[in-house]
């Protein structure tokens, strides 16, 4: 039941992702609010890139992040970080649907190699505040970020100042 509320959650929110993701114009992938800020591009890359936690998060007990790669690809492309997406989704999906409500209780914790940077906690916690919430929060900014270089912004949770309706 845990899992398939997870799974339920993640399909809402990986619509609203994608929906966000594909109102970036290559145009506005350079831009950042400031020189302590990701560019928009960056921060569309790191979004995409939360997905591709998914499967050592549920499939592993301790992720190191020393030992992680990632191809992030040819960002200066909105198309490229909207294909990595989709990629990183289906994984994380197919991780969710395999995972189980027991193991959703096991601890995991996160690593740079010697150096603990997340203490064991049940991985529904994990999933809740690491993944999806951070997830959130970034999208938060991708929004202002959107509107900032005076895009457009799709409605996530009903409609938005952009829409005729509104």
């Amino acid at each position: 039941m845990l899992v398939q509320s997870l799974l339920g959650e993640f399909l809402h929110e990986a619509e609203n992702t994608r929906k966000l993701l594909m109102a970036i114009p290559d145009s506005a992938l350079g831009w950042k609010p400031s020189e302590k800020n990701w560019t928009t591009g960056q921060l569309g890359s790191h979004i995409a890139e939360v997905y591709n936690w998914y499967a050592p998060t549920i499939g592993e007990n301790v992720m190191d992040m020393a030992a992680y790669k990632y191809d992030k690809g040819d960002i200066s492309k909105a198309s490229t970080i909207v294909n990595k997406f989709e990629e990183n989704v289906k994984a994380a999906q197919a991780s969710l649907e395999a995972a189980t409500d027991a193991g959703m209780m096991e601890n995991w914790s996160m690593v740079m190699g010697d150096k603990e940077l997340f203490p064991p906690m049940p991985r529904i916690q994990v999933i809740r505040g690491f993944l999806m919430n951070h997830l959130y929060h970034h999208r938060g900014e991708l929004v202002v970020y959107l509107r900032a270089t005076g895009n457009k912004v799709p409605g996530l949770y009903g409609p938005t100042a952009d829409d005729k309706s509104f």
